[in-house]
């Protein structure tokens, strides 16, 4: 995989405690609320006419549009019976396991950092990720309340707590190291002054680098570090800067085909709407794919309004990426 720049190789040794089985009840606390949490994938659901298929899927790399959450669903509980605590790196996902780890890029600045998902979200049809405050903050897009994104999941570790929650014993996450485990930065050398406020990065570094190319591969983290609480890992606020460039174009993509003819079904439903497409090459999991586009779209407000357009003629696997 590829590194860090700037960062020499890490090893990563975090011991992760016993999390409940999936036929057990979550760990409870003094007040009788559940805190750890249940593994879960969960069975199909719709929303707003459109399916969600939920899946362990330890690829998974994605652009789009972030939103967050916060002071109306703090301490209530998430989709896998723990305790959503605003001031915790996590975040709610339609379709990836809980929990899991995956990193966020904001790819307006290249700030990064790796949250816990455990909760399922968002339910606006153009949002790909729904953050916490705190995550939404060490991002920069508290304010705005909305960022392009590109999310991974990091996929060792992510079968690692998965396999510790099935399991109910402990599973320790193991990479290769080079000295000592490292630790989290101190809390004063990440907090962000408003959306557009310098943050120093474990590497003493800061500015607004640009993230790798969707599609290649997920760099390791510089740190992972994190705590247990309650039984769960609860990754550190470490703000790292990705200093390769981006790609920030908007578009609805109304879907990826391998067949000219669902191709052609599509753009004749988008020229129903009087929307032009345009058709561009891909290559995922060795197929070449022809995605169907419209854009490039000046900004997220424009991007929501023609998703909802395009999901209403029929094309309900529509979504919001970026490119």
């Amino acid at each position: 995989m590829r590194r860090w720049r700037g960062m020499s190789r890490v090893v990563v040794l975090i011991g992760v405690a016993a999390l409940a089985a999936c036929a057990q009840k979550p760990a409870g606390t003094g007040s009788g609320l559940p805190t750890s949490g249940i593994y879960k994938v969960g069975k199909p659901y719709q929303i707003n006419g459109v399916w969600y298929y939920p899946k362990e899927d330890y690829g998974y790399d994605e652009t789009g549009i972030a939103s967050w959450y916060g002071p109306g669903f703090h301490e209530k509980t998430t989709a896998n019976g723990e305790i959503y605590d605003q001031n915790e790196l996590t975040a709610a996902h339609r379709t990836l396991p809980m929990p899991s780890l995956v990193r966020v890029t904001n790819l307006d600045n290249g700030r990064a950092v790796v949250v816990r998902i455990n909760d399922r979200g968002p339910y606006a049809n153009g949002r790909v990720i729904d953050m916490s405050r705190r995550g939404a903050q060490l991002l920069g897009f508290d304010g705005p309340g909305t960022a392009k994104v590109r999310v991974q999941i990091l996929a060792e570790e992510s079968r690692a707590i998965a396999a510790a929650a099935r399991q109910g014993t402990p599973a320790p996450l193991l990479a290769e190291m080079d000295g000592p485990p490292p630790k989290a930065a101190p809390r004063g050398r990440i907090e962000v002054s408003g959306p557009a406020g310098p943050v120093t990065t474990p590497g003493g570094s800061t500015g607004a680098a640009r993230p790798p190319t969707v599609g290649a591969p997920v760099p390791p983290p510089a740190t992972l570090a994190g705590s247990i609480s309650e039984g769960r890992f609860v990754p550190a606020p470490v703000v790292a800067q990705l200093p390769v460039q981006g790609h920030d174009a908007i578009y609805v993509q109304v879907g990826a085909y391998g067949s000219e003819e669902n191709v052609a079904k599509a753009r004749a439903r988008l020229s129903a709407i009087g929307q032009p497409a345009s058709i561009s090459r891909t290559r995922s999991a060795g197929m070449t794919l022809q995605r169907v586009r419209v854009g490039p779209l000046d900004s997220v407000d424009r991007a929501d309004a023609l998703l909802n357009q395009i999901i209403q003629a029929g094309l309900t696997e529509a979504k919001i990426v970026v490119d």
